[in-house]
């Protein structure tokens, strides 16, 4: 059992990026598919789609790289972890990379990124920084 399965969701992304890998599995979560929805949504991934099998699920992630082979994804780092919690407010969502970089966080409107966190007024417990 994993005590962290979001830094390993990100430990395995990074492993895949550093390798040039095309795609990476990783076992699947309701949380894991929000995050992959939103690299998505912020043009880090090219595709992600759940795989069944007999247990909870593969996650399967497209990566996406520019034409000369260079990896979209140059950075992740989780802030929050399981023994120190970061929670902000709205005003203080932090901007990561002076916004070419995205926050993730967790609200109680859902997994949002940083712009919508300051969008909707809304704050929570930061998951991590993508860049």
């Amino acid at each position: 059992m994993l005590t962290d399965p979001i830094a390993d969701m990100l430990t395995r992304i990074r492993n895949a990026v550093m390798i040039r890998a095309e795609k990476v599995d990783i076992p699947a979560s309701k949380m894991k598919l929000e995050i992959a929805k939103l690299m998505k949504e912020e043009g880090f991934i090219r595709a992600y789609k759940i795989l069944k099998d007999k247990k909870q699920g593969i996650l399967r992630v497209t990566l996406k790289y520019t034409l000369d082979e260079e990896a979209v994804i140059s950075g992740l780092k989780k802030i929050s972890k399981p023994g120190r919690r970061v929670y902000v407010g709205h005003e203080t969502v932090p901007v990561v990379m002076g916004g070419v970089g995205i926050s993730i966080v967790t609200t109680s409107k859902g997994i949002m990124s940083d712009r919508t966190c300051r969008r909707e007024k809304v704050g929570g417990e930061v998951l991590c920084y993508i860049w």
